[in-house]
């Protein structure tokens, strides 16, 4: 039986499975020239991941112990900073990427 995802922004509700989201995110990271690595990190930095600027260039680098959650969310909130109408993507995704908007 299929699972899907059943996260929930702005009322909007997710049918992709977190895993399929999660691959749909690093094929655009690498379309946005963005490079995206799983790396081992220790000590104040473990668990954790971002974006970052190397030699000029974009990098997500992600803690590769972190389960697809995590890792889903980390690029989510990198890839939240970048402008990604030029891209094609699942309706999914561009809901995820667009920030909610404040109301009152």
């Amino acid at each position: 039986m299929r699972q899907a995802s059943r996260a929930s922004q702005c009322g909007v509700v997710i049918d992709m499975k977190v895993q399929e989201q999660l691959e749909a995110l690093e094929r655009l990271a690498e379309a946005m020239s963005v490079r995206v690595s799983y790396e081992p990190m220790t000590g104040l930095v473990a668990g954790t991941g971002g974006l970052c600027r190397v030699r000029g260039e974009y990098r997500i680098i992600i803690d590769r112990r972190l389960k697809p959650p995590e890792r889903h969310q980390i690029l989510l909130d990198a890839l939240r900073r970048f402008d990604t109408s030029g891209f094609e993507m699942p309706g999914v995704l561009r809901d995820l990427l667009t920030p909610a908007q404040a109301t009152g």
